[in-house]
């Protein structure tokens, strides 16, 4: 599958002489580098608090709410052909060209990455991102792993769903820069809390205290719900960083009330997956990778109540953009910088979560969170 082109060998290969530091922005920078008696620098999100923060990503989506469609495809494109991992957690995914990922195969890097509506009529999608990185990029065979959310139906078809042309669409878009969130890309037709609110995409990111860059994007479509029952507050917030959600308050007692359809009720039982990718500007092995996204799993849990049934095909991919000698799992001098790196993935895919939720809007009878709870965002900043 993989035999195509010649491909340079890239992160984790390039510069196998290297020393073991960090090359970020050019310049050689360990976990510890740089570091004096004075105080460590508070962790920040990035200039865009998104996953194009990290350099090298690019994001474009499509959608549509025209009845009968409410679905839609947000694709990665990754020019570097950077090397990736694969995370599955979830009892009913739907997911294409994941094995390739897997450290124990020849795992050549990825000219993109697809996460779409449709369930497994979104492969179209991948086939469509494909066509586009041939005509435009002359990859013979491109390697653009993806996942797919249950969203078939909720604009009123099960037939009204994306198809390779979207795929196509959506590549072409892809940019650095801002990324939409909320009712966007594979975020249209999503929902939470067996169906009780919107979900959507959700970005976030943060600098790290020696430069490096963690981002992550969501697609936020759980059988279980994103609200603390106690107060009805976000559960993935209270990991914001600054006053990223400034404004947000905890809503009203008059509009915290119960829902129906709750997950623990078994309302629409097989219809959801929360899927996502994290990315860094580090240098990384693709076992090193892989741990990363099994990490960033944790950052779901957070943020998700319950995360992982055998409902959801929750599914997250993990991209390493930096160049120079990739850190190992392997190598106990490592340790530090990849559990750093860990961490931070996950927990920028709860406050990515968050953002979904309050970057969603209502539409047809699918209400959002801050339709639902007015209180809680009425002095929110965006």
């Amino acid at each position: 599958m993989v035999s195509r082109r010649a491909r340079p060998m890239v992160v984790g290969l390039v510069g196998a002489a290297a020393c073991a530091s960090l090359v970020l922005g050019g310049a050689e920078a360990s976990p510890a580098a740089g570091r004096t008696a004075a105080a460590v620098t508070a962790p920040e999100p990035g200039p865009l608090n998104a996953l194009t923060d990290v350099p090298g990503i690019r994001v474009g989506q499509v959608q549509s709410t025209r009845p009968p469609y409410l679905t839609g495809a947000t694709v990665v494109r990754t020019p570097g052909e950077p090397l990736a991992g694969v995370d599955v957690r979830g009892g009913s995914p739907g997911t294409w060209t994941t094995d390739v990922l897997a450290p124990v195969n020849a795992n050549p890097g990825v000219d993109g990455l697809v996460l779409t509506g449709g369930s497994a009529w979104g492969l179209d999608v991948g086939v469509g991102a494909m066509h586009w990185l041939e005509d435009h990029e002359g990859v013979s065979l491109p390697i653009v792993p993806g996942a797919v959310i249950w969203d078939l139906g909720r604009g009123g078809s099960d037939r009204a769903r994306p198809t390779a042309s979207w795929g196509y669409r959506a590549m072409q878009a892809a940019k650095d820069g801002p990324v939409r969130q909320g009712t966007v890309g594979a975020g249209t037709g999503a929902l939470t809390g067996a169906g009780t609110l919107k979900g959507g995409v959700g970005t976030a990111s943060v600098r790290l205290d020696d430069g490096t860059v963690v981002g992550a994007l969501v697609v936020v479509n759980a059988l279980g719900s994103t609200v603390d029952p106690k107060d009805c507050t976000l559960l993935g917030a209270a990991l914001g960083i600054g006053d990223e959600f400034a404004g947000l308050r905890k809503p009203s007692r008059a509009e915290c009330r119960p829902v129906t359809g709750t997950p623990e009720e078994g309302t629409d039982p097989a219809h959801h997956t929360t899927i996502a990718i994290v990315a860094t500007s580090a240098a990384m092995e693709n076992a090193a990778l892989t741990r990363m996204a099994a990490a960033a799993q944790d950052g779901l849990a957070r943020a998700i109540h319950p995360s992982h049934t055998l409902s959801d095909g929750d599914t997250i991919f993990s991209v390493a953009t930096g160049t120079g000698r990739g850190l190992s799992n392997a190598d106990p001098g490592d340790e530090g910088a990849l559990t750093r790196i860990g961490s931070a993935a996950a927990d920028t895919l709860s406050r990515a979560v968050a953002h979904a939720m309050l970057e969603a809007t209502s539409v047809r009878q699918y209400r959002s969170y801050c339709d639902t709870y007015p209180s809680a965002c009425a002095d929110l900043r965006r």
